[in-house]
């Protein structure tokens, strides 16, 4: 018994050694953490139970038997975070720079089913070479492998990937099709081809950091949400974030005790429009005095500014925000803002996170460069996703809400439950200069400005929509907060179900 016992402390003591201590300090002199101490950071002190610390790669070529490292370059299991049930996996760079094989796919794929089984999010640590070249395709087949289990939990549990380092080739996809990606800044990349071959292919020289990294990936692309400075910093964030999600599609949102009332006035809201309509103003005030202790966790900020996506908490449940942002844009909305927005909507429906709009916008973006890259398909995104979400939905019209953008932007016409508008809002067609410029083509300067000054008054204001249903209260600024809490209330127990069908066909 002695000796099993002393042979199992040397199989645990070489698995969490890894690559060895000479390749730890090359990770810590990267200024990266371990696999194993980043996920001491990530979850709650002592809830770590790992799986498969013994596992050994099968590949006989290339002298890989003679390299063997228990746990094959992958650390896998389970956790908490604020005691909440967590499934794992962070590659190990020191054990053949992370690269995936066959069984060290076979281990993510073991906890990803056990997450699905018992409705648990599944959070995946990357930091990896790509495909080991020594397995051939039996490496690409672990990738795909992996890549089902992705698509199978789509919508069923959330999903949220942390690239710690390289992530090349094979290996972005797999959190391409994850909920939502944090990078760390000066220290991980994506792409499907790197520097060296884009140099071969297209003779363009370019670094991995412009080509890849956390800057561009979070401003240029959108395919990462945000980028944090260091690994400590991701992963604390990772732990904030996930109070914000459900376990699974089976559970309610998370709700945490709030001292803030719920009917707290904000007489701030009442002076925060300007009184020109062409003067911008924050509408990331608006947000965090609505929520909870002004508590507001934003994705994507540096992509599509003209739009505004995170969540936040009203009476300490979660709620998914969604905003024009008049700052850029004009609160336009452009391809980016509408692909940006679409995904946030159909997050928060398939975990029934309500979702709490705020309009401000004066249509989409005209121009030859959004129309030929395909506005008309991508905007449809944006509309597609509102008019399919079937969660609580309330909407808070600020000023301008023209256009198709009045339709798309969760209006009472997409099964909106609470429409609600301030007196500053103009809800119309168009604004009142170009469209009395179309209906009184060729009339004098001073026609055209007698007939603007009707059709402000008019139309630039709430009440004509108000007068049809379309608006179901106009309210105060000030009580916006506790409007909405009252709504959210109200809509706890809302039952709406689409058509059956085996899936929609977003135009994608």
């Amino acid at each position: 018994m002695s000796s099993t016992i002393e042979q199992l402390e040397a199989k645990r003591a070489a698995a969490r050694l890894g690559g060895g201590q000479k390749r730890i300090d090359a990770q810590h002199a990267k200024g990266k953490l371990t696999a194993r101490e980043r996920l001491e950071v990530l979850l709650d002190a002592g809830s770590f139970e790992e799986l498969d610390m013994y596992v050994e790669h099968n590949c006989t070529d290339f002298g890989m038997p003679e390299q063997v490292i228990p746990g094959d370059g992958v650390v896998t299991g389970s956790g908490t975070i604020n005691g909440r049930l967590v499934f794992v996996f962070s590659q190990d760079f020191t054990v053949f720079g992370g690269s995936l094989s066959e069984r060290h796919a076979q281990k993510i794929c073991k906890i990803m089913d056990m997450a699905m089984k018992v409705g648990a999010p599944v959070i995946g640590l990357n930091d990896s070479g790509g495909a080991r070249i020594q397995e051939g395709v039996a490496s690409l087949g672990g990738y795909a492998e992996v890549f089902q289990r992705n698509v199978l939990a789509s919508g069923v549990v959330p999903q949220l990937s942390l690239i710690m380092g390289p992530c090349a080739g094979g290996a972005v996809y797999s959190p391409a099709m994850t909920d939502f990606i944090f990078m760390v800044k000066d220290s991980s990349y994506m792409f499907v081809t790197g520097p060296d071959v884009v140099k071969t292919v297209t003779n363009e020289v370019v670094t991995q950091e412009e080509l890849g990294g956390a800057v561009t990936h979070t401003t240029k692309s959108g395919v990462a949400d945000v980028a944090f400075d260091n690994d400590i910093e991701a992963l604390l964030a990772a732990r904030d974030f996930f109070d914000f999600l459900p376990l699974s599609n089976r559970e309610d949102v998370p709700e945490r005790p709030s001292a803030d009332p719920w009917d707290r006035i904000e007489d701030s809201l009442d002076t925060l429009v300007p009184a020109s309509a062409n003067q911008p103003y924050d509408m990331h005030e608006l947000i965090r005095k609505v929520l909870d202790e002004g508590d507001f966790f934003e994705l994507q900020p540096a992509h599509a500014g003209n739009i505004i996506i995170g969540f936040g908490r009203i009476e300490g449940r979660t709620v998914g925000v969604v905003a024009n942002q008049p700052m850029v844009l004009a609160g336009c909305l452009d391809i980016n803002a509408s692909k940006k927005a679409g995904r946030f909507v159909r997050f928060c429906d398939a975990f029934d996170i309500p979702i709490v709009t705020f309009v401000d916008v004066p249509g989409f973006l005209p121009g030859t460069a959004q129309e030929h890259s395909g506005i008309i398909k991508h905007g449809a995104k944006l509309l597609f996703a509102y008019a399919e979400a079937t969660v609580p939905k309330i909407t808070v019209i600020t000023r301008k809400a023209y256009g198709g953008a009045y339709d798309v932007m969760a209006s009472k016409h997409l099964r909106g439950d609470l429409n609600y508008a301030w007196p500053t809002a103009e809800i119309a067609v168009m604004g009142a200069k170009g469209a009395v410029e179309i209906i009184f083509r060729g009339k004098t300067p001073e026609e055209i400005a007698q007939r603007t000054a009707e059709y402000e008054a008019r139309f630039a204001n709430p009440f004509v929509a108000a007068s049809k249903g379309f608006i179901d209260e106009v309210i105060m600024p000030h009580s916006t907060r506790r409007r909405i809490a009252l709504g959210l209330r109200k809509l706890r127990g809302k039952a709406l179900e689409n058509p059956w069908k085996k899936h929609d066909n977003i135009p994608l």
